[in-house]
């Protein structure tokens, strides 16, 4: 019997098609060559790391090179992806030295301060470091007795379009509104055709993706992606609009789009997969119990260079607080660090001062994007006061007056 020693490699232009068949198995689906190609487009092969035995493609994982929104601006951050182990092949380590290889790769290129992912299922990456950084709320919602504030003399006109002739415009409306949302991913034009990429494979019975757009006094300043789906039983039409995203400037907008959304002719249901936990629709439709909104995870974060990230983000209030940091991982994290903070700058460095607080790595990820307070950290164990009083006057600073979110998948 032969003995497989694995060697992780780093990626090559055409292996993308071995990788695209290997996470179809992997993920149960199969390969449509048109999303395949749009995909290959975004694919960097020098960020990939990939184990074969043989010829045969046995485990992968890379990463995207994007900016992330984070409170108060953005910063570029490794977006991972690409991730897998063939059931033949696991429980063999190949999967932590993967990870552990690409983390400390990102860490000494030291262009990326963290690193950021989906995850297929939320207890493989907390040994790895990341944290859970936001949350999302899937929407499975009855529409027949929803219904929003009556229109305003501020509401504008509505377009329905093709997408994709219409991308430059939500490319614009889209920049404009994501400077203020931690979580929200840059896209250029490579990520643009990824996010519209729309085949039939992938439609599940439904229409092709449609685009509604709003124009404003400036002109289009908001915009909904959706499908609809026809459904009937005995007793009429029960068709279904799944949305895929609503990005709007002005409340006006965001408010006539979703009336839009919520009434077309011969639909009951609306479905959203990725809406945001302080989505502004559940404080507007008269029956929000009808949304049928259920928590899940989104982003998971992992700080990579402690000072480089604490100092890439904002505070909501000032903060000077010194935190004790354990990274089995990358042991250049691990010590105590002075956090001066606020809304305007931050700064962070090593320090012997005694620390107010301690925590693992893990932890910073979670609070970096403002999803979750030291206080809820803390009463799960996680997080632990070494100075009386240093929890509570820390912890509204890495709060937000945004909550964070994701809009895709990547």
């Amino acid at each position: 019997m032969t003995t497989f020693a694995p060697t992780i490699s780093a990626g090559r232009p055409e292996d993308y098609d071995d990788i695209g068949r290997f996470l179809g198995v992997l993920f149960h689906h199969a390969v449509d060559p048109e999303s395949h190609e749009t995909e290959r487009a975004i694919f960097e092969p020098e960020r990939a790391l990939l184990v074969r035995d043989g010829s045969e493609l046995v485990a992968s994982a890379a990463a995207y090179s994007r900016d992330l929104g984070v409170p108060g601006g953005e910063m570029p951050a490794a977006h991972v992806t690409l991730v897998g182990v063939a059931p033949t092949h696991r429980r063999q380590g190949l999967l932590s030295a993967m990870m552990r290889r690409q983390l400390r790769e990102i860490h000494d290129a030291g262009r990326e301060p963290v690193a950021v992912l989906w995850a297929s299922e939320g207890r493989i990456y907390p040994r790895f470091g990341y944290g859970l950084a936001a949350q999302r709320l899937m929407i499975n919602g009855e529409t027949t007795e929803l219904r929003l504030p009556a229109p305003t003399p501020d509401e504008g006109r509505l377009r329905l379009d093709r997408p994709a002739d219409r991308q430059a415009d939500l490319a614009t409306v889209y920049d404009r509104v994501r400077g203020d949302r931690p979580g929200w991913s840059a896209r250029d034009e490579r990520w643009w055709r990824y996010v519209l990429t729309d085949p039939e494979s992938q439609r599940s019975g439904a229409t092709e993706l449609r685009v509604v757009l709003h124009e404003g006094p400036d002109g289009v300043d908001g915009y909904g992606l959706f499908r609809t789906k026809s459904e009937w039983n005995n007793a009429g039409p029960k068709g279904v609009t799944t949305v895929e995203e609503v990005v709007a400037a002005t409340p006006a907008a965001y408010r006539s789009i979703w009336r839009m959304l919520l009434s077309i002719d011969l639909t009951r249901q609306v479905v959203v997969r990725r809406a945001a936990v302080d989505e502004p629709l559940l404080r507007m439709v008269n029956e929000p119990r009808m949304l049928v909104a259920q928590m899940s995870d989104a982003l998971w974060v992992r700080v990579v260079d402690v000072p480089a990230a604490l100092a890439a983000r904002r505070y909501a209030t000032d903060v000077d607080v010194v935190v004790e940091v354990d990274d089995e991982l990358l042991p250049e994290n691990t010590g105590r660090w002075r956090l001066r903070g606020g809304p305007d700058k931050a700064e962070c460095t090593r320090t012997d001062d005694p620390a107010d607080l301690a925590c693992d790595v893990r932890c910073l990820g979670e609070l970096f994007l403002g999803g979750v307070g030291l206080g809820a950290l803390a009463d799960a164990g996680r997080v632990r006061e070494l100075r009386p009083g240093a929890l509570a006057a820390a912890d509204p600073a890495f709060g937000w007056h945004r909550a964070a979110s994701a809009l895709e998948v990547f």
